[in-house]
């Protein structure tokens, strides 16, 4: 069988771990889901049992606890194989994992062919690459691109299995104490399903008003490209990209990015691309499905005027 980690959003599976479930049914084999402090509905994704880990200490996410009980599960069950979402907390804890169990770990996979030797395509330079990869391990490792496998449902009714996991104190030494949210609040950028983000083009902090505009007319999350946040116009946090945060939203408003490769690695899963931007050569305007040539400074706010005559 193989075993998935599955991470929850406001009681719900999220979708990078929706896809990871797909893509462990490649393997032909049963799937198990281990799920951390709560339940949920898994019916629809193939999963055979979900196993949901209870203890006191795992009231916040705490990284090496999450890897000693995926570690102490696989081994129970005798799992083939560990999958998990490659999110930035899918990622860490099957980091540890792999140090903790002396196996290698390939992330960023998006196809698998089950061996042995396991066959991987990974995501490379920042999505710009593929490679295909053999994993030679006696239980390989595996974290799922974020936004690049499709869901697709496989009814299944899942049975769930509470277990008390064994955790010494060496594994809740670190932990997430606090969440502070983004300066502003609004619609999540990881969440949103519009995304207006603004470039170097844009031109300074300032004229990104015209950005937030758009914006809250559409209920959308604002974004920008690394040059905007190395300026200092707008924090780490808005920043779309390989460095920043990858989303997938229904439509991606790009205004005044050039469209550099890491930044195409974090708006890939976009399922439609507006972009805007003086220079019709950007190698941005090869990737969009709109494109619209002209000065940003015009076009932005006349957006804005013809959303706001139709409401």
């Amino acid at each position: 069988m193989v075993l998935v980690l599955v991470e929850q959003s406001e009681g719900k599976a999220t979708d990078p771990s929706l896809q990871a479930l797909t893509l462990a049914r490649s393997f032909g084999l049963p799937v198990h889901a281990l799920l951390v402090g709560s339940a949920a509905d898994l019916a629809q994704h193939g999963v055979a049992v979900a196993h949901v880990a209870e203890h006191v200490a795992l009231g916040s996410f705490v990284p090496e606890a999450w890897a000693a009980i995926l570690g102490q599960l696989a081994d129970r069950l005798g799992s083939s194989a560990v999958l998990a979402a490659g999110t930035e907390r899918g990622n860490e804890v099957m980091a540890r994992l792999a140090a903790r169990s002396g196996l290698p770990l390939a992330a960023n996979c998006i196809a698998v062919s089950p061996g042995p030797p396991v066959t991987l395509t990974r995501l490379r330079w920042g999505g710009s690459l593929l490679e295909e990869a053999r994993l030679h391990s006696s239980r390989p490792l595996i974290t799922v691109a974020p936004h690049v496998v499709p869901i697709e449902p496989a009814p299944m009714p899942a049975d769930i299995e509470r277990f008390a996991p064994e955790l010494s104190e060496g594994d809740l030494l670190v932990r997430v104490v606090e969440h502070v949210a983004a300066p502003g609040g609004g619609v999540s950028l990881a969440e949103a399903k519009v995304v207006v983000s603004g470039g170097r083009g844009v031109g300074s902090k300032e004229g990104f008003a015209i950005i937030e505009e758009l914006a809250g007319l559409l209920g959308a999350a604002v974004g920008c490209s690394r040059a905007v946040t190395s300026a200092g116009w707008r924090p780490h946090t808005d920043q779309v990209g390989q460095t920043g945060t990858k989303i997938a939203p229904e439509v991606y408003i790009a205004c005044g990015i050039s469209g550099a490769t890491q930044h195409m690695a974090g708006c890939k899963g976009a399922k439609r691309i507006l972009a805007i931007n003086s220079d019709a050569q950007a190698p941005i305007m090869l990737s969009a499905d709109y494109a619209v040539v002209g000065d940003l400074k015009e076009i932005v706010p006349a957006i804005s005027a013809e959303i706001r005559k139709q409401s």
